[in-house]
Parts: C-alpha cells; structure tokens; sequence
C-alpha cells in the first residue's frame, strides 16, 4: 500500500506580484490638460470644416446662378424671291436675300455686349453674301434681338453658274443654303464684364420652289460653339 507523497510548499517570490503604481497629482493633472486640448482642437476642426462646407455650398449656388449661358440662335426667314419666278427672275444681276436670325438671351441678370457680327450665307459651301456689324450692341437679359437684313448689288457674289444650279435645284424640290454667324460678345454681370468670346452659329436653310423658306427649317435652332 502506498502512501500519497506530502504536497511539497509553493513560495511565490515577490517579483511574481502585480506592482501598484502611484502617480503623483501633477500627473493626473498634466493628462487631464492634454484630453482637454485634444476635444478643444476637434471642436475647433469640426466647425471650422462645417463652415468651410457652408461657403462652399453658398458659392457653387451662386455660381449657378450667375454661370452665363450662351446665346441661343434661331434661324426665322430666309428668301431669295426670284427664285419663285418661273424664269428666274432675271438672273443673279437682279436677285436679292432676305434672312432674319433671332439671337436669344436666357440668362436672368447677365447682359451681353455683341462687339461685332457677321452673317454669311453659303450654297453648296461658297459664300454667296455676307452682311456685316461693326457697332457694338447690348442685349439686355431675358431678351431677343434680330440680325436681319437684305443682301443685294456688292453684297451679294452670286455667278451666273451657281444661280443655273440653284434653279435646277429648284425644280427637283429645294435649294439648301448654310447661314453662318460669327460674333464677339462678352457678358455683363452687375459691373464686371468678362472676356471676349467668339462664337459661330450654323443655321441650314432649304428654299422651295416660291423662293420661299421650307416650314421644317423655320424657327430651327443654330447649331453654336465658341472657338
């Protein structure tokens, strides 16, 4: 029979032991502080960047608001009356264009200066007359203003052989021409004008067999690009 061995003594050095540390009042004092700046400087950031979030959106509204938007062009009449005449009306010599093209404004509180405008018109790609404005004008906003005029004697560049290609192109249906407008304008918020931008405008333009503009091409919107 065996006897159990007697369970031999644990001594737990003094090392083993969780140390209690004390610190002292400056401490506590001195951690207190730097938790103290670190929420100060986080308000200080977060309202700093809440403000710097609200003038960013008050200007991206304002500058919606004021962006000018360019103008937009309609072509409204176009003629050549001797074109109805079943004889030709004489030939080039005695032929005349009539066009009016609308410039429209839709900006609300912006103006715009128009320093100089040119209209040309074009068959088949050659410039066949052309209409010119060198006085300055201010569109006011929220309104239209017309480029009209008729375009006859030096004005007009017509050849004997564009004017028999316009008749043939006459008895098969239409006479397709381009009106072209170049101007240079700039845009007027409150006192402060911007810089000068040049534009053009496309308007295409189909005659019928009176000389007269097709109603699918009447009051039809430019095509407009600045360059």
């Amino acid at each position: 029979m065996q006897h159990p061995r007697p369970a031999l003594p644990i001594k737990h050095r003094d090392h083993d032991r969780p140390v209690k540390r004390h610190h002292s009042a400056s401490y506590y004092a001195h951690w207190v502080k730097e938790s103290l700046t670190t929420r100060m400087s986080k308000l200080i950031c977060t309202i700093f960047l809440g403000l710097l979030a609200i003038v960013g959106l008050i200007t991206f509204i304002l500058w919606l608001s004021l962006r000018p938007h360019r103008p937009r062009i309609f072509l409204n009449d176009f003629s050549i009356p001797a074109l109805g005449h079943g004889d030709g009306g004489g030939g080039p010599e005695n032929a005349h264009i009539s066009f009016r093209v609308t410039a429209r404004n839709s900006n609300q509180g912006i103006g715009i200066y128009y320093d100089a405008s040119q209209v040309t018109v074009y068959y088949r790609e050659k410039r066949v007359g052309r209409y010119q404005m060198l006085t300055t004008f201010y569109q006011q906003p929220k309104n239209s203003t017309w480029f009209a005029s008729t375009l006859s004697g030096s004005s007009l560049t017509l050849t004997e052989s564009q004017w028999k290609q316009m008749l043939h192109d006459r008895s098969r249906g239409a006479v397709i021409f381009r009106i072209e407008l170049v101007s240079t304008i700039r845009f007027k918020i409150s006192s402060w004008n911007s810089k000068h931008h040049r534009f053009h405008a496309n308007c295409p333009a189909g005659l019928g067999q009176d000389g007269k503009l097709l109603p699918i091409y009447m009051d039809k919107r430019c095509s407009f690009y600045f360059y």
